[in-house]
């Protein structure tokens, strides 16, 4: 059993009030049985979506994955949502020239999805939630959401960032531009700290002052050591424990109330006649 990670979140209480056991559901340790029931009762499931790309020369590779997986089952554990197995390779042939980089063609990765989520759908899943640790997948994901709403028609499915659910002001990176452009950052440099500090070598921290522009660039054309945000040496487990903690918190507070959601009447369309 994968260990839930440290929130600071009362678990009892929000696993009480959110649908939760205060443990995650891993998909993949259930039986086959287990798992049309599992579909059946909750009829949704958490499909983290990282990626292993370079991440400075302080961070590991998984560092997207990682954090990804860290927030949704943790989110399984206040909401009871089963967690598949994370995709753990993403869009990111953008980081051109570092090394240690694989990475998926947008195309390739709407392919994995569409066939990940038409097997689920086959074992009774009806409502799907791709939560994304990449930023770079997220045009990939979309595509791939709409496809299977259309494909579909009996299914919900909702691609969304780990921060989405609270602005994206909010997020403190110490980055001023880049459009959210934030990689191995103070913000992942801390999360990091909290989640996995045996794999973070702070003697090697380098910081980028990151400058405004137009145009999205490739990681290498923009910064030499794969870095894009300030002061990362500042970087602390207490901040990282808070930013992780929001993260859970405002998910699982969305997740539990998208499953539970209403369809749609088809007879009371807005605009329509009753």
């Amino acid at each position: 059993m994968t260990p839930t990670p440290s929130t600071g979140l009362d678990v009892p209480a929000l696993a009480a009030e959110l649908g939760g056991t205060g443990s995650p559901v891993l998909w993949e340790e259930l039986t086959w049985q287990e798992a049309g029931h599992t579909a059946a009762d909750l009829n949704a499931v958490i499909i983290p979506v990282g990626a292993t790309e370079q991440h400075g020369p302080h961070l590991p590779l998984a560092v997207d994955t990682l954090i990804c997986q860290a927030v949704a089952l943790s989110v399984s554990a206040l909401t009871g949502v089963p967690v598949v197995p994370p995709l753990a390779f993403g869009v990111s042939a953008s980081h051109g020239d570092f090394a240690g980089t694989v990475a998926l063609r947008p195309e390739t990765l709407i392919a994995v999805v569409e066939d990940v989520i038409d097997s689920l759908h086959a074992s009774g899943v009806r409502q799907f939630v791709l939560l994304n640790g990449h930023i770079w997948n997220n045009g990939s994901l979309d595509v791939s959401a709409e496809k299977l709403r259309v494909r579909h028609r009996d299914s919900r499915v909702r691609a969304l960032g780990y921060v989405t659910m609270y602005p994206g002001p909010e997020v403190d990176g110490h980055v001023r531009y880049g459009r959210a452009l934030m990689h191995a950052n103070y913000f992942e440099t801390s999360v990091m700290l909290h989640l996995h500090p045996e794999l973070v070598r702070m003697d090697r921290v380098t910081s980028h002052v990151d400058v405004d522009s137009f145009w999205d660039y490739r990681m290498d054309q923009v910064s030499e050591t794969g870095v894009w945000g300030r002061d990362v040496a500042e970087a602390s487990a207490e901040h990282g424990a808070a930013e992780f903690g929001r993260c859970v918190l405002t998910t699982a507070r969305a997740v539990a109330a998208a499953v539970r959601e209403p369809w749609p009447d088809p007879t009371h369309r807005p605009g329509g006649t009753q």
